[in-house]
């Protein structure tokens, strides 16, 4: 059976303290179109910047999931991203007005109850998911957490945690069908050692802490002075010790909910991907670090294989856009005009094409005895493709002209010559804005690619003088 996208079927508001900053901070999750992705957006800085929710974003793992994007951070978002991706959920903005996602209780549930409440909504494009093709492996000699991944036809999780403690020693949790994450586990707070805490507060950490949002462990002997201490600390009353070495302010609501927030802490790190993901993990005393890291391997093998992978058009559909729908667009000419139709258009890709003859006049001197065609003019076939996307999302294209900004990561694979057929894809890297667009370009012919880069353009509107 098809499985489609999802997004949220409307908006809806979550506020709270961040757990470290312990400043109050209001998310707004709101519906986006196929292929954004999960998006995060800082209101509360000026252009309003987007920070994407993949692995290569990764910039601090030390006491939560940082993401990061041209200079611009997202704190703690490990347990938002659970939610998401336990309820199914692709594409998301999620307008954030500071820079650390809320804490709540600790774990997963305000965010996956109120997705359910709002409901999901099936878009009109199907589901991407990355297959688990061989074994994979991650092993932290430093924590000695260990990942391992293995073909299956759905997601499944189990995770052990091993602790060198008398209090929380082994456990674990399973995860067998996605569809069990909100009522199994999107509930398992976070939890903290006690002697973690104060060292934490000292470094001017966890301002947001709470003793209702996190089990807090003994794991030594303390005394009662001291356990006065640190309800005055957080502002709390006296609190207590519970024969199972937990402090009395909250019950357990599992045996293993220790084990089982970490399994949502893998979920949510493992959204990085980016896409979701037919496998099964077991994961050995994961963190995160090992957590985001085998999520940038599996980043890493979706980039190479994408790189090996052409379009699948066919080449002789009704184009989205003929040669004359492209002249009225474009301001470029023959013969400069290097790009013939326009075969798909959406909001984030376009794919176009290039038929390669003898009779281009660049064969001429490129070169007379074993034709070429330069790459340069290749990269600059890709950025017509580009123009017209950029162009298309405004009313008036015929009043501006695209240039380009930057041109990085260009690499030629393989020659262009005569009676070749250049398909071009290009994908949006980020928002356009002010008429910037960045953008990921690859030339194919047949299965093969030609030639990649990414570029930056931009759309000016036409002076007098041009």
């Amino acid at each position: 059976m098809t499985e489609y996208q999802k997004t949220i079927n409307r908006s809806f508001t979550v506020k709270g303290k961040g757990l470290h900053t312990g400043l109050e901070v209001e998310l707004t999750f709101k519906p986006a179109p196929v292929n954004h992705g999960i998006k995060f957006r800082r209101i509360d800085l000026e252009g309003s910047p987007f920070v994407s929710a993949i692995a290569e974003n990764v910039a601090d793992t030390s006491r939560g999931t940082t993401i990061q994007e041209n200079g611009i951070k997202v704190i703690t978002v490990e347990h938002a991203l659970a939610a998401l991706y336990g309820m199914g959920i692709d594409n998301v903005q999620i307008d954030i007005d500071g820079a650390e996602i809320p804490i709540l209780d600790g774990s997963s549930r305000y965010f996956a109850e109120a997705i359910y409440e709002n409901g999901t909504v099936d878009q009109k494009e199907e589901k991407n998911y990355y297959c688990i093709k061989e074994k994979l492996e991650f092993f932290d000699p430093d924590t000695g957490a260990e990942i391992i991944a293995y073909p299956d036809d759905h997601f499944s999780v189990n995770t052990l945690i091993s602790f060198d403690s008398s209090v929380l020693g082994n456990q674990f949790a399973t995860l067998q069908n996605i569809s069990d994450f909100k009522d199994q586990f999107a509930n398992a707070r976070t939890f903290v050692f006690i002697h973690e805490l104060e060292p934490l507060l000292k470094k001017n950490l966890i301002k947001g802490g709470d003793l209702e949002n996190a089990i807090v462990i003994i794991d030594k002997p303390i005394s009662q002075t001291e356990l006065d201490k640190l309800a005055d600390l957080f502002n709390k009353p006296r609190v207590n010790v519970k024969p199972q070495g937990i402090l009395n302010n909250i019950d357990l609501l599992y045996n293993n909910e220790p084990a089982r927030h970490k399994l949502l802490d893998l979920v949510g790190d493992l959204s990085l991907i980016g896409m979701p993901v037919k496998g099964r993990f077991i994961a050995t005393r994961p963190g995160h670090h090992a957590n985001t890291e085998f999520a940038r391997i599996i980043r890493k093998l979706i980039k190479r294989e994408q790189i090996k992978a052409a379009p699948h058009v066919n080449l002789n559909a009704k184009p989205f856009l003929d040669i004359n729908q492209i002249l009225n667009i474009l301001p470029h000419r023959p013969p400069f005009l290097l790009i013939d139709k326009i075969l798909k258009l959406d909001h984030n890709s376009v794919i176009g094409v290039k038929n390669v003859t003898m009779n281009e006049q660049f064969f001429v001197g490129h070169f007379p005895d074993s034709p070429v065609m330069p790459g340069v003019l290749i990269i600059e076939a890709m950025a017509q493709v580009g123009g017209i996307f950029v162009l298309n999302t405004i009313s008036d294209p015929e009043n501006y002209l695209p240039y380009f900004l930057k041109i990085d990561k260009v690499k030629f694979r393989k020659n262009v010559i005569p009676g070749d057929t250049l398909v071009f894809k290009l994908d949006l890297l980020s928002p356009i804005r002010r008429g910037v667009a960045n953008m990921r370009g690859q030339a194919f012919v047949g299965d093969t690619i030609v030639t990649e880069g990414e570029f930056m353009a931009q759309i000016v509107k036409k002076t007098d003088k041009d």
